[in-house]
């Protein structure tokens, strides 16, 4: 059975890697108080198309690297796409 897990992509500046946060609320065992844990991993992305905000499930495979045991499986939610206003600059 493998692991998946579901989580927001933090960086794509490596080829065919990408960092994905994912995040998990937990309850302090003493104090009762909720508190949200925040782990990073490193996943394979073949083709690139993972973009920085995207939620993206990842799913563990075999070790590709030193520090890289998840692949993207499948894309959820693409990033908001912020359109820039070039046409009233003077420039």
């Amino acid at each position: 059975m493998t692991k998946t897990m579901i989580g927001k992509v933090v960086s794509n500046k490596m080829d065919k890697t990408v960092v994905v946060a994912v995040e998990s609320s937990k309850t302090h065992p003493l104090y009762r108080k909720q508190y949200t844990r925040t782990a990073r991993f490193k996943a394979h992305d073949a083709d690139n198309s993972a973009q920085v905000g995207d939620l993206v499930e990842i799913s563990e495979t075999r070790p590709m690297s030193a520090q890289k045991r998840f692949t993207i499986s499948k894309t959820l939610e693409a990033a908001p796409v912020v359109a820039t206003d070039t046409a009233g600059d003077p420039s």
